[in-house]
């Protein structure tokens, strides 16, 4: 596969920051939520965004398929060559609880494959961009992963909700430190920055959680996988991820799977 994707990095920043307005916007105001499922929130920001993005992302790729938390699924979405995958809104429990730790996460997939990947912070006003084989940015600085080589050295990016729940208690005593971040695709942007050494989830996960920061991961020289089934594919009829599941130097990232308690 090739090609410099420049157009497509241009359109998902650029849809990408619509969004992160919006949001920002709302997050000065009142933050009213109501449950879309079983804890699974959804505020009238996630709508907001939503719609900002499928606008631009349609404007631009009419032929493009898109696939959103907050869109209806499309059943030509199986055979779509093309499709862009969204989280309008990742982290909208962080987001309610005013914990700036939620993102906007874009990312365009080719036959499986993450091609494009942007991750936008509202509140840091940070931009994390990528693109397959152009390597990984967070606005015009180029990332590269953390040089850390020893699980008992390393600082373990993890879920709030996952750590609350004693989901990653297993691995207190194999790694120097646990941080809880709240956002997905925000922990693997800063995995690919290097603010944390690696990342794991005990739980399962969407394709719009991951697929952004997967590229991001990747582009950064590092390795994004699921303990059973490696490295993903993307745009599956079953868009769940099943845990364990990790993101960061392939040396921590095999020192995890080799340590995984199941």
């Amino acid at each position: 596969m090739s090609g410099s994707f420049e157009r497509e990095i241009e359109v998902a920043r650029r849809a990408a920051a619509t969004a992160a307005k919006v949001i920002a916007e709302f997050a000065r105001g009142t933050r009213r939520s109501w449950d879309k499922a079983e804890d699974s929130p959804v505020t009238q920001a996630d709508l907001a965004a939503n719609t900002a993005i499928v606008k631009e992302l349609r404007d631009n790729f009419p032929s493009d398929l898109v696939l959103s938390e907050e869109s209806v699924d499309a059943p030509e979405r199986a055979s779509a060559g093309r499709l862009w995958i969204v989280d309008p809104l990742d982290g909208t429990k962080e987001f309610i609880e005013g914990v700036p730790q939620y993102a906007v996460s874009i990312a365009l997939t080719i036959d499986g494959e993450p091609v494009v990947g942007v991750v936008h912070n509202p509140m840091a006003q940070e931009c994390f961009w990528g693109a397959l084989g152009q390597g990984a940015y967070q606005d015009d600085r180029r990332l590269q992963i953390s040089t850390c080589g020893a699980l008992a050295d390393c600082v373990m990016l993890s879920s709030r909700t996952e750590m609350r729940r004693g989901q990653v208690d297993a691995y207190k005593n194999r790694v120097k430190e646990i941080q809880p971040i709240g956002s997905v695709a925000l922990k693997l942007a800063w995995i690919a920055a290097a603010r944390g050494d690696v990342w794991l989830s005990m739980a399962p996960k969407s394709e719009w959680d991951v697929c952004a920061g997967h590229l991001l991961v990747r582009e950064a020289g590092g390795v994004f996988v699921t303990f059973d089934s490696g490295e993903r594919r993307y745009n599956q009829s079953d868009i769940l991820l099943q845990p364990p599941m990790a993101a960061g130097p392939v040396k921590l990232v095999d020192a995890l799977r080799a340590q995984d308690p199941a």
